[in-house]
């Protein structure tokens, strides 16, 4: 006999009850109203349950918490008590496996945070480190309960703290659907990733209002704390979906990548053959002139999985590449140099972009592959001032810290710092090999020239000439990798169309790394 036919078969007193949680339940799930969530619709975005049904294998999602109501009485709150508070939290299955998640619910108060819309989400958290479950967070609020005071603050302190708690230790995921203002961007601040909807989602400290008033400044919402913005201009965002059902996709996509926490390894699906080559292969991509810039995702998509390339921030700071990969089924970070911007510099915001994905793969036991082409850091007074010292110390740091298997390509140009800090032998790489045409050295030729024949050149009888031929001298000694190889900073030289192979080989080889840290309490990262 089913659950359903033996609730049926109850005495009567029984079966009132039973019906009246069912009406009570199904009332649950309509939150603040029908005429709320046609309005929630109208906007382009969908009502909490379907986004939860969207994300979530059928039927597996199960709701905790669901009765819990708003305490505070002030300000007639207790006339406006709706079961759940204004968030749903519970558990379900994604692609089979477990996943926490809290949504916000904007027909409920506007979703508003308040003590125990707080506690709830708090308590998920707490249940998803307890089991080691990825967690996901539908942000959708306008902020803070006002009318509860401190109460409200207090919520939003104890979600911080236990999003701090669980950094590292399973991965965290926000996708803000919606408004998400004040002390409510500090929570997807911390998260690993940030998920926004194309024309519906917002996040600010201070809207628009509050910074008219303060400074005079007049500025929209949307130009404010929009998507285009935290995508382009703050990298806050991760991720921007064209609406509700593209960017849960992309969640789930995401999900396929890494491990429910950090005591697992990556998932692992069957292998899937690369891209077809050019007739020219591999190397072809990549223009032999250093001055040429390219598009490095090309070469990216010659050495993993086919169409397994998940870019991250690819907006921000597009002069450096990072996204999760599978290479003969394994989930791989990958980090590249792209010539195509910038020349493949790296500057302020690249260097904090690749620090902070660095950091989220080796705690979550991903190996990285690095890809390297740079000319150096980005010169200019700006990114002093900007503190590029700074930031750039974030990059080496990430890479020397990490110790999950670090494999190392060098295509065409690696001077100076920034060739130490792409994951160099030096930061502890377990593999580093180069393309034969490859340039190691402190900086490019016609620098180094300048600076180490400078008066030879000016007193000789044909400067450019003589100039011509200082670097001609100097590309011949170091416009190639046999020094860095005779040295034992690099494993091999290998030719183009084996770096794949090569790739897979050194993987293979490392999927047993173990490697045991100083004991301390922390490091003390240069933020």
């Amino acid at each position: 006999m089913s659950d359903q036919e033996s609730n049926e078969a109850a005495d009567p007193t029984s079966r009132e009850r039973i019906e009246a949680l069912r009406k009570s339940k199904a009332a649950m799930r309509q939150g603040g109203g029908e005429a709320r969530l046609k309005a929630q619709r109208d906007r382009g975005k969908l009502g909490v349950w379907e986004r939860i049904e969207y994300l979530f294998d059928e039927g597996s999602f199960v709701e905790v918490g669901g009765f819990v109501e708003l305490r505070s009485e002030h300000f007639e709150l207790g006339k406006k008590k709706i079961p759940g508070d204004g968030v749903v939290t519970g558990f379900g299955r994604v692609n089979g496996e477990l996943v926490y998640l809290a949504a916000q619910d904007f027909t409920v108060l506007g979703g508003s945070l308040g003590e125990m819309h707080g506690k709830k989400v708090a308590t998920l958290l707490d249940m998803a480190i307890k089991a080691g479950a990825p967690v996901v967070m539908l942000n959708d609020s306008g902020g803070a309960r006002i009318q509860e005071g401190i109460g409200s603050l207090c919520g939003y302190g104890e979600i911080f703290f236990r999003n701090t708690r669980a950094s590292g230790v399973i991965p965290q995921i926000s996708v803000i659907m919606g408004p998400c203002a004040g002390g409510a961007v500090y929570s997807p601040g911390i998260t690993d990733f940030v998920a926004m909807v194309k024309g519906t989602s917002n996040m600010f400290i201070t809207g628009p209002d509050v910074i008219k008033t303060v400074t005079g400044e007049e500025v929209s919402k949307e130009d404010l704390g929009g998507p285009d913005i935290h995508m382009g201009r703050s990298g806050v965002a991760t991720y921007i979906g064209e609406d509700d059902e593209s960017t849960l996709d992309w969640v789930v996509r995401l999900l396929s990548y890494i491990p429910p926490n950090n005591l697992e390894t990556p998932p692992v699906v069957p292998p899937v053959n690369r891209l077809a080559t050019s007739p020219g292969g591999i190397a072809d991509l990549v223009p032999s002139n250093p001055n040429k810039g390219y598009d490095i995702h090309d070469v990216i998509d010659q050495l993993v999985d086919a169409h397994s390339f998940l870019e991250l921030q690819e907006e921000y700071a597009p002069n450096i590449v990072v996204g999760f990969s599978r290479i003969d089924g394994i989930s791989t970070g990958i980090i590249a140099n792209n010539p195509k911007h910038l020349a493949g510099c790296i500057d302020v915001n690249a260097s904090d972009k690749a620090a902070r994905f660095v950091r989220f793969c080796d705690a979550f036991n991903i190996p990285l592959l690095t890809l390297v082409d740079v000319p150096g850091f980005l010169p200019g007074v700006d990114q002093e001032y900007a503190g590029i010292i700074r930031h750039g110390a974030k990059l080496l740091y990430a890479y020397s810290e990490a110790t999950v298997p670090k494999l190392t390509v060098i295509l065409r140009k690696a001077y100076g710092g920034a060739y130490i800090c792409m994951c160099s032998k030096h930061l502890g790489a377990d593999m580093v090999v180069a393309w034969p045409g490859a340039e190691i050295a402190v900086m490019g030729p016609k620098g180094a020239v300048n600076v180490i024949f400078r008066k030879e050149i000016a007193g000789s009888e044909d400067p450019a000439e003589a100039a011509r031929q200082k670097e001609t001298d100097y590309i011949e000694t170091f416009a190639n990798p046999r020094m860095a190889a005779s040295l034992g900073y690099l494993d091999d030289v290998v030719e183009p169309g084996q770096t794949a192979h090569v790739i897979r080989q050194y993987l293979w080889s490392l999927s047993d790394k173990h490697q045991e840290r100083p004991q301390r309490k922390h490091g003390n990262i240069p933020l």
